[in-house]
């Protein structure tokens, strides 16, 4: 028994195939392009459909149909696609990182007041949120509106529809648009009708494990599939993340080192969402994914491979690990504030940037390249302490994971072990097939999946050496205190201007 898992990112759709033992039968991808034209960000729905039919086929010529039992999504969140009532795509789809509806953001604001919105969504409210976007189709686009059965949240719903002819969202993903009901799950009547949006007009709520239904006739003709494969509602990106990067439960963080980076947490409870904060429902029922993002992270890692590289224009990322292994820990007194786009937490200050101090003649090209990725543990650091929460269990994931040396370095400034899920590309596809275990009842619960991965190899443990808590604790100290002078000197800097 085979369970196909399909992740639809902004640049790709991702393709695994996952056997019973939950070990990989088939892996693919086919690329995706967005259209960005006067700061609006968007994507055709049909190339989505076209790239799963692309490996659909390529599938189906290596593993027979009757094996897959299941096929089942995650993707992106906080988009907005409109499709008739017949599943067709009404135009290109709004990304979640599309700000155009800042208008009718402020108008919903006004409405419904922030303090109202931020306790039933548990978040706050801007222009990205797929509720104010569609309040802007309305305004803006009345033919479209009109026309519109369903308006989607996430691409695998799309997909969802054309494989089942059924509308339906994710928790997780659902989360992300501004009108979910967090504690309840299920939409918010009042605020949709404060926008004047009718309920009917958005898809039902489920948990990734439920199934939505069966390969329909019609899409077993188009995309080859048999008509006794199930089709699963899945979870937006975040709740497969979350899920891969092992943790479970309160006390458990997750460090995601992608271009940018974030601090997830599995609880009970909801965070307070002031200062940036975030609050998804999880994949499990009666959890949420506590959510802390930075600007910085992998960025920054790409910066120091272009910066030092001998090739203008190409990021050398051998040379930076040969820079590491020479390096000590502390950068002998170097110093970098990671700032290179400004932050968002723990600080909220777009117009700093970042800095170099304390270096000299003495100074190695390792000491700068090591100080650099010293100060996003710092910062990420801050950002743990700012939840008030003392970590019991560390968790990281993500590209910068390959770089064996920061995880060392992560290692030392947090003063804890932290397990390391390597493969980002895979785990979360095979955190998305988990959900199909679990309905199926090959697992008893996300628990057994997590400790599969660790049985499997997936996982690395890494331990603080010897005296590095008490090193990066003192440094630590100092690192605090650079963030202070350089958001006095571009403060200053501004007023010149």
């Amino acid at each position: 028994m085979l369970t196909a898992t399909f992740d639809i990112g902004t640049t790709a759709v991702k393709a695994v195939v996952v056997r019973e033992d939950k070990s990989v039968a088939y892996t693919d991808s086919a690329g995706l392009s967005t259209i960005e034209n006067g700061g609006f960000h968007e994507q055709d729905p049909r190339e989505w459909e076209g790239a799963f039919l692309e490996i659909s086929r390529r599938i189906l010529k290596e593993l027979p149909r009757e094996e897959i039992k299941a096929v089942i999504f995650s993707g992106q969140m906080q988009d907005v696609i409109p499709v008739d009532e017949e599943g067709n795509a009404l135009g290109n789809a709004i990304l979640y990182s599309d700000g155009r509806a800042a208008a009718q953001a402020e108008k919903i604001l006004k409405r419904a007041g922030e303090a109202y919105i931020s306790r039933i969504t548990g978040n706050h409210f801007d222009g990205s949120m797929p509720l104010a976007k569609i309040l802007w189709i309305k305004e803006n686009e009345p033919e479209r509106y009109k026309k519109t059965e369903k308006f989607l949240i996430s691409p695998k719903d799309y997909l969802i529809g054309r494989l089942t002819g059924r509308y339906v969202g994710d928790v997780t993903a659902c989360s992300t648009a501004g009108a979910m009901e967090l504690s309840k799950k299920s939409w918010s009547p009042r605020l949709l009708e404060l926008a004047g949006i009718a309920p009917s007009r958005l898809p039902e709520i489920h948990y990734a494990h439920t199934r939505a239904g069966f390969i329909s006739p019609h899409a077993a003709r188009c995309f080859g599939y048999s008509e006794k494969t199930g089709v699963y509602v899945g979870t937006g990106d975040a709740g497969a993340t979350t899920l891969a990067s092992g943790i479970l439960s309160a006390g458990e963080y997750n460090i995601n080192l992608g271009t940018s980076s974030w601090v997830a947490a599995v609880s009970d409870g909801w965070m307070e969402s002031a200062g940036g904060g975030f609050n998804l429902a999880a994949m499990q029922p009666e959890k949420y994914i506590n959510v802390v993002p930075f600007f910085n992270g992998g960025n920054v890692h790409r910066f120091l491979a272009e910066v030092f590289s001998r090739e203008k224009g190409e990021a050398d990322y051998a040379y930076i690990s040969a820079l590491l292994k020479e390096s000590m820990p502390g950068s002998h007194g170097v110093f970098c504030l990671p700032y290179l786009c400004g932050e968002r937490f723990p600080v909220m200050d777009e117009r700093v940037r970042g800095g170099y101090l304390g270096f000299g003649q003495e100074t190695t090209a390792a000491d700068l390249a090591r100080s650099a990725l010293e100060g996003v543990a710092y910062s990420i650091r801050q950002g743990l302490e700012r939840l008030g929460r003392t970590p019991k269990k560390l968790t990281l994931i993500g590209g910068g994971a390959r770089e064996e040396a920061w995880c060392r370095i992560l290692c030392g400034v947090m003063g804890k072990e932290i397990h390391v899920y390597r493969e980002p590309a895979l785990l979360p596809a095979l955190a998305t097939a988990a959900a199909v275990f679990l309905e199926d009842g090959r697992i008893r619960d996300y628990g057994e999946f997590i400790d599969a991965l660790s049985v499997q190899g997936h996982c690395t443990v890494y331990k603080p050496g010897a005296g590095e808590k008490e090193l990066y604790d003192r440094l630590y100290e100092d690192y605090k205190r650079i963030y202070p002078v350089l958001k006095e000197f571009y403060g200053q800097k501004e007023r010149q201007e």
